[in-house]
């Protein structure tokens, strides 16, 4: 009833209560191609689904090197996941020239969640269409972070994103106790692959 009128921009509640334009970003997630992240206590894995629009075109590229601790995968609008992809990078070369020290993932989630929040409240922009995936190791040890439109970074264990997800994150937590555990990189790869084969069984 409201949708038309509230749409517009991102500054303006619907009478219910609701950002329409962020509820959009999070939309364009789910019409992006499946990324998976697992982690166990030694490794953090992303598995993801290469796709192209037509036969005629090149595969989309879901994973992206940021720095050499430190990566990410996507689903959505892939413009806006560069964009994002290059703010990581200013922020990972500027911490290291500046404190000569890889940059802390947690603090990385903080700046990227800082400029995500800022488009849900200008009127001349718009959010992010797209998830990331980030996945790393620091001073602390392994991490794996999920980035949403709303300005939310979360760390988890395992995600699932994109697509047909649902089935990625029951695979994940069903046999969470197990890739947790595991010593061998190749053996959680597995696990990724196998989440990856639950989102495809029509296909396969």
């Amino acid at each position: 009833m409201f949708r038309n009128n509230y749409d517009g921009d991102t500054v303006t509640f619907s009478p219910t209560g609701r950002l329409f334009q962020v509820e959009y970003a999070m939309e364009a997630i789910k019409q992006g191609s499946i990324t998976i992240g697992l982690r166990s206590k030694k490794h953090v894995v992303l598995v993801a689904l290469k796709r192209n629009a037509d036969k005629l075109s090149s595969y989309q590229k879901k994973l992206i090197k940021c720095d050499s601790h430190l990566g990410l995968s996507l689903a959505g609008l892939a413009p806006d996941a560069r964009i994002l992809a290059n703010y990581i990078k200013q922020q990972a070369s500027y911490n290291d020239m500046v404190y000569g020290k890889k940059i802390n993932l947690n603090k990385l989630g903080e700046l990227l969640a800082l400029k995500a929040q800022k488009t849900t409240q200008t009127y001349s922009g718009r959010p992010y269409g797209v998830g990331l995936l980030l996945a790393g190791k620091d001073n602390l040890g392994v991490h794996l972070l999920e980035f949403q439109p709303t300005g939310n970074v979360i760390e988890l264990y395992g995600a699932s994103i994109g697509a047909r997800s649902q089935g990625g994150k029951t695979y994940l937590e069903n046999e969470m106790e197990n890739y947790l555990e595991v010593e061998s990189l190749d053996e959680l790869i597995n696990h990724g692959v196998n989440a990856l084969k639950q989102t495809l069984k029509d296909e396969i």
